[in-house]
């Protein structure tokens, strides 16, 4: 045993972090399980084992101790400390160097991710964000007293599981709203609380969708969504989008070729382009739904911010067959680390989703959804609403002015109705290049390639967000935006 230390890695208890009885009990398990100490081999006692290894006897003691409760060492009374002598007996392997900590890569298979991860903007670098609200604004200060008064008056109750619909309280508060401002007609039973739409999207495509059915989605839209359909094994059918949204002819058209099993759609204001969908096309497309039973699921994402006239009322207000899926989220009106979506949909899918979130998720944050029900009783939420309405709408403007001024024709774009961004398109050559350019000088933005399903072709189009960025950011960004054209 004279060679004890070199059985170690000589850093081993070095560094900051365990104690040294916990780094010498690691250091004497890594040589078992690297074959350097063996089944039955007799251990150095705790007094020569504290001198070999430059500790402390008693914290020799202590890691030997712990070495026995888990295991890995027994002691023979008047014989020693000895491995366990039923452990498995592994080849010896030298000691090679410092251990690296965990392993750079696992080991064993799995499969790639099926798309990139788009490209992180650099800090300090101006994102025209077109799906995030300005977080400087959410009311911070009224959501902490409504979450620590949920706390203080549940007491403990919030903090254990729960039913995974949601908390009643705000399964009931978005029922109201839904029911008051968005015409539909709904109770509580027939709402689901989730972790954002996108958890919403992940559980309709896990309950909906059996491997190689067809869903049609915008050919312009939301990959997030997609990516939830496909995984569930759905094939996508696109359909083009043009000034009055989806395009219906082409959703008769696949359904004259054979089944599909659901539609996806943004037709409030359609993910990218902003386009509501037109009444007419809104007319046929809930009687083919009807006619053909199949599933309209739709993303009402950002309803609250209309600027001019009132909000369409969603397609589920109109829908007397039970075909649309309703799918919200407060993620704009309030911030999207809330994680804060449901569904509206007739209690029998509801409960279905319930039980598939049950699997995944199990439940919500409880002490938040309180928290979030007593901001929509009481009218906070609203007001928000109301008051990020008129910031944005002044932002809107800031930023049209200001791309007009700097960009002159080289971008196209139609003021929209509604939403947190505009759809712009480059009307001169070298639309990479200029986006390169772009985000040389520091103004990131979303472009129709990255928002495009592979089979469509994609136009030189760009989605500005505004509600993020105020009034003066708006304007530099639309400056060095224009300072990158040719």
């Amino acid at each position: 045993m004279s060679d004890w230390p070199l059985l170690f890695d000589p850093h081993a208890l070095d560094g900051p972090g365990e104690t040294k009885q916990a780094r010498l009990a690691a250091a004497i398990v890594q040589a078992v399980r690297a074959g350097r100490l063996r089944p039955g081999a007799r251990l150095l006692g705790s007094r020569r084992l504290a001198e070999a290894m430059g500790v402390h006897r008693n914290t020799a003691l202590a890691a030997l101790r712990a070495l026995e409760a888990e295991g890995w060492i027994t002691t023979r009374p008047g014989a020693g400390t000895f491995v366990a002598a039923d452990l498995p007996d592994v080849a010896a392997q030298p000691f090679a160097g410092p251990r690296a900590g965990t392993p750079a890569a696992p080991g064993f298979d799995f499969p790639a991710a099926p798309e990139a991860p788009p490209a992180e903007p650099p800090p300090g670098a101006l994102v025209l964000a077109g799906g995030v609200p300005d977080l400087r604004s959410v009311p911070v200060v009224a959501l902490t007293r409504a979450w620590r008064r949920a706390l203080t008056v549940a007491g403990g109750t919030l903090l254990s599981y729960g039913p995974p619909h949601g908390h009643p309280a705000l399964r009931a508060a978005l029922a109201q709203m839904v029911t008051r401002l968005r015409g539909l007609t709904a109770g509580p039973d027939d709402v689901l609380v989730t972790r954002g739409s996108q958890q919403a999207l992940d559980l309709l495509a896990r309950v909906l969708v059996r491997p190689g059915d067809v869903v049609a989605v915008e050919a312009l839209g939301y990959p997030p969504a997609w990516s939830a359909f496909e995984r569930a094994g759905a094939r996508l059918v696109p359909l083009p989008v043009d000034g009055e949204g989806a395009d219906v002819d082409a959703l008769e058209a696949a359904l004259a070729t054979g089944p599909v099993r659901a539609i996806y759609l943004t037709p409030h204001h359609q993910f990218p382009t902003m386009v509501p969908l037109s009444p007419a096309r809104r007319l046929r497309l809930l009687a083919l739904a009807a006619r053909h039973r199949v599933a309209v699921i739709e993303d009402d994402y950002d309803h609250e911010f209309h600027h001019v006239g009132r909000p369409l009322h969603p397609l589920a207000s109109a829908d007397d067959a039970g075909v649309v899926v309703y799918v919200g989220t407060l993620s704009k009106v309030l911030a999207p680390g809330l994680r804060a979506g449901f569904v509206v949909a007739p209690r029998p899918l509801i409960d279905r989703l319930a039980a598939e979130r049950r699997v995944v998720d199990r439940q919500g944050d409880r002490a938040l959804e309180a928290a979030l029900a007593e901001l929509l009783e009481d009218g906070e939420v609203q007001r928000h609403a109301r008051r990020m309405r008129r910031v944005y709408g002044a932002r809107r403007a800031a930023l049209v002015e200001a791309l007009r001024a700097h960009a002159g024709d080289a971008l196209g774009f139609d003021v929209p109705p509604g939403g947190l961004a505009l759809w712009a398109r480059f009307e001169r050559d070298d639309f990479p290049g200029w986006v390169r350019r772009c985000r040389d000088r520091g103004v990131w933005f979303q472009t129709a390639p990255e928002l495009c399903r592979p089979d469509a072709t994609p136009p030189p189009c760009a989605r500005l967000g505004f509600a993020s960025l105020d009034e003066d950011a708006l304007r530099e960004a639309a400056r060095r935006m224009g300072a990158a054209l040719l």
